[in-house]
């Protein structure tokens, strides 16, 4: 069923966590908040320290699912407090899933998302995972576009910064029974947010956890569900712990190839025979999440004459310190393009190139970064402009 606008109600509506889950370290770069979380919506926001998932714009969207009726039409509310019960299904057994897109300003003073049916792919898949009902693309591209247009004058233009989207579905059918639910509620909630590197750009510490995994083969590693993030924190604490920004996950069979670093995927640049840089990215083989910046950054890399490949990558290849791996990088949404330093296992701490930012990686962020903002024509057509609102 396509849904579509309808009047915002006054009253409140359902509650769900409403700050983003930061994926970066707390010193150093950071994507997380730079002061606690604000009780409600802000107002335009300041051009600086601005943090990551602390601030709120003043809209959001709601829509539910019925099995009878299918998705309900599209309503834009004000960002409050919302409506659930203690029986809500989604507390109890997990069903909850989301996405993690931005608007970003553009040179020209206009706003476009990155991709957006990229995500809204995703989110079905996660979807489907969860036993939980699709969500058109167009029409998920299309709440995502309210949000924006209904907030623009607080979608922030200061450098590097953007406005982060989170749409996400949740059961809410009061029932303790396990099964699926019978009825779901999708919102999408916005937030002014800086750039990761909000103390300038530079590289991260890892901490590679032998005794946690992420993602097992069968389970639920390709779904961006809220399960998964939860079950990560506990090494997320563990890696601070030891002064350092992230976990890289090993595979959960061997627990010797690299899957994924903190909620991001992983690259790292090494030669080929005849000495010419090769980007190399673990296979998307069901257990790591197909991010939206991966699937960028390898056309990008392309377009630069960068080749890729997609093989194993093993923590003792790039701890190996023999010069094979000359730089390390993550990405995703939040943080688009990570530079890693240095690994930290049980053997000790392992220098990536000379520690700082490499220039394979550094292209990578900027050249992509270019096209975000419009600096540089689009010539992937990844940008999908937001009209603004018709007075």
């Amino acid at each position: 069923m396509t849904a579509s606008l309808t009047e915002a109600p006054t009253s409140a509506q359902a509650s769900a966590p409403t700050s983003a889950q930061a994926s970066g370290p707390t010193s150093g770069p950071t994507s997380g908040p730079t002061s606690g979380p604000t009780s409600g919506p802000t107002s335009a926001p300041e051009s600086a320290k601005l943090g990551f998932g602390a601030r709120f714009t003043q809209h959001m969207v709601l829509a539910r699912w019925t099995p009878g009726t299918g998705w309900s039409p599209l309503e834009l509310v004000p960002h409050a407090a919302l409506e659930l019960s203690p029986a809500a299904m989604a507390l109890h057994y997990g069903q909850a899933v989301f996405e993690g897109l931005k608007a970003y300003p553009r040179r020209d003073g206009s706003i476009a998302l990155f991709r957006p049916d990229v995500n809204a792919a995703r989110f079905n898949r996660s979807a489907v995972r969860l036993a939980m009902p699709d969500m058109p693309v167009e029409v998920f591209t299309e709440a995502c576009e309210i949000v924006v247009r209904a907030d623009a004058s607080e979608v922030p233009r200061g450098p590097g910064q953007s406005l982060y989207l989170r749409p996400f579905m949740i059961a809410v059918e009061p029932s303790l029974g396990v099964r699926p639910a019978q009825e779901y509620l999708f919102a999408v909630i916005a937030s002014p947010v800086d750039h990761f590197f909000a103390d300038g750009y530079q590289s991260i510490d890892v901490w590679c956890a032998p005794d946690h995994i992420r993602a097992a083969p069968g389970g639920t590693g390709a779904a961006k569900c809220a399960g998964n993030y939860a079950g990560s924190l506990a090494a997320k604490a563990e890696a601070l712990s030891r002064g350092c920004h992230e976990v890289l996950w090993l595979d959960s069979r061997e627990h010797r190839w690299v899957e994924e670093l903190g909620a991001m995927n992983f690259f790292c640049v090494t030669r080929d025979e005849s000495g010419t840089p090769l980007l190399a990215t673990p296979r998307l083989s069901g257990t790591i999440l197909a991010g939206n910046t991966r699937g960028s950054l390898i056309e990008l890399a392309a377009s630069l004459g960068i080749r890729t490949v997609e093989r194993p990558v093993s923590l003792a290849e790039l701890t190996a310190g023999d010069g094979r791996v000359t730089e390390a990088f993550a990405c995703g949404t939040a943080a688009s393009v990570v530079p890693i330093g240095a690994v930290t296992g049980e053997a000790g701490r392992s220098v990536i190139g000379d520690g700082r930012p490499g220039e394979i990686t550094t292209r990578l962020r900027d050249e992509l970064a270019a096209v975000h903002y419009g600096e540089k024509a689009d010539l992937f057509g990844w940008m999908h402009p937001v009209a603004p609102s018709v007075p």
